[in-house]
């Protein structure tokens, strides 16, 4: 069964900042990838996180990262950055988890 893949507004603003070519690389492995196998780890590909709720995944695409949540038959796709900025996005997920 696919997965529909849906898109948080800011994941589109990060889209809309990408490069043409990039962004269709990145889109054309959300859909190939994200509709059929989303939880399928791999050793670089798909990544599960840890110490946090959401994002529950992290895909890699060339230099850039795509992170998502998958409920049911359908993936929330919140964020795509690049590899440089993915730390300070993860750091602000765990500070938060540590302050509850």
């Amino acid at each position: 069964m696919p997965h529909v893949v849906g898109f948080d507004p800011q994941a589109v603003d990060d889209l809309d900042g990408i490069r043409a070519y990039e962004r269709r690389a990145i889109l054309d492995t959300v859909n190939r990838i994200l509709t059929t196998t989303p939880t399928r780890l791999g050793k670089s590909r798909i990544k599960r996180l840890r110490g946090t709720d959401s994002p529950e995944y992290r895909l890699r695409v060339g230099e850039f990262r795509v992170f998502y949540d998958v409920h049911e038959d359908e993936v929330y796709i919140l964020r795509v950055l690049s590899k440089a900025a993915t730390e300070r996005y993860l750091k602000e997920f765990r500070d938060d988890a540590e302050d509850d």
